[in-house]
């Protein structure tokens, strides 16, 4: 009887390998391997953090367009029709809704600076950390691409670069913060629109974007191959931007928003045809929020 026990327990326990080494799913005929000591249960993953619809405080950091030049007067900043931290009730800046009239000045801070490149944008994050803001609005890459021929346009490995460096700075000195980012204008689409204004043309051939502007009414084939690379870069940008945002859980990018903007003359500056005129600054404003609020 012994015997007979001892054989019933092999072929079972065989028959038992055998279906398991078969098995497409992995199978044990011991104690689960979860149950062996000293093995520690898998780790539970951090929830990621939840985006805070109302910050109490704004931080801008990018060129000119965040500089509102001229919006206001030819060839000057107007920093308060500024899209992201204006104070003109008629653009109704980001920072305006957010904060409100009594808080605006107080509570946001402009660190922008007309003509800045990606490159530069590591220093103005550290500036905007050193404030400790609960929102960094991000508008940098127009000047990467505005350069005056296209071999000079900064290589898309390089502004990666300077845009990670840029929000590691802003990390160390406010990890907490948020931040918007946003698509860098169609730049093809502003010469299209503003080419139609013999003004407009005549103050581009001061050498504004000449890698895009230059020889505006030349419709030729290596014209628009050059205008064509210019775009093609810009759209490289801000896969950029997307890529990079996306692997900061505080980062929100705006999804192509301003990009696809149709610009048309009213939004555009009436001295030069190309930065955004203040109805172009509120149309910048209001994207912004709808991303920013958006649940």
């Amino acid at each position: 009887m012994r015997g007979r026990r001892r054989f019933r327990t092999a072929v079972a326990t065989g028959t038992a390998a055998l279906l398991c080494a078969g098995a497409l799913a992995g199978c044990t005929t011991g104690p689960p391997d979860a149950a062996a000591p000293g093995r520690r249960p898998p780790a539970t993953p951090k929830p990621e953090p939840s985006w805070d619809v109302s910050p109490a405080s704004v931080a801008a950091v990018g060129d000119s367009v965040t500089r509102a030049f001229d919006a206001c007067a030819v060839l000057s900043d107007c920093p308060e029709v500024s899209w992201a931290t204006g104070t003109d009730a008629a653009v109704n800046s980001l920072a305006l809704r957010l904060l409100g009239p009594a808080r605006v000045a107080t509570h946001s801070w402009n660190l922008a600076r007309t003509g800045a490149r990606m490159a530069e944008l590591p220093e103005q994050m550290a500036g905007a950390a050193a404030e400790r803001p609960e929102l960094v609005t991000v508008m940098m890459g127009a000047n990467d691409a505005c350069r005056p021929t296209p071999g000079m346009m900064t290589p898309v490995a390089d502004f990666r670069a300077s845009f990670e460096s840029a929000l590691a700075r802003l990390r160390a000195g406010a990890p907490k913060a948020q931040v918007y980012v946003s698509s860098v204008p169609d730049l093809r689409h502003l010469w299209s629109t503003g080419r139609v204004s013999p003004l407009g043309v005549q103050v581009w051939k001061l050498g504004i974007c000449g890698s895009m502007l230059a020889d505006a009414e030349d419709l030729g084939p290596a014209a628009e191959r050059r205008r064509a690379a210019v775009r093609d870069r810009v759209v490289a940008y801000n896969r950029v931007l997307e890529e990079v945002c996306a692997k900061d859980a505080r980062c929100r990018y705006d999804g192509g928003a301003v990009f696809g903007f149709r610009f048309g003359g009213g939004q555009l500056s009436p001295w030069d045809r190309f930065h955004p005129s203040k109805d172009g600054q509120a149309r910048l404003a209001e994207l912004a929020y709808r991303r920013i609020t958006a649940e």
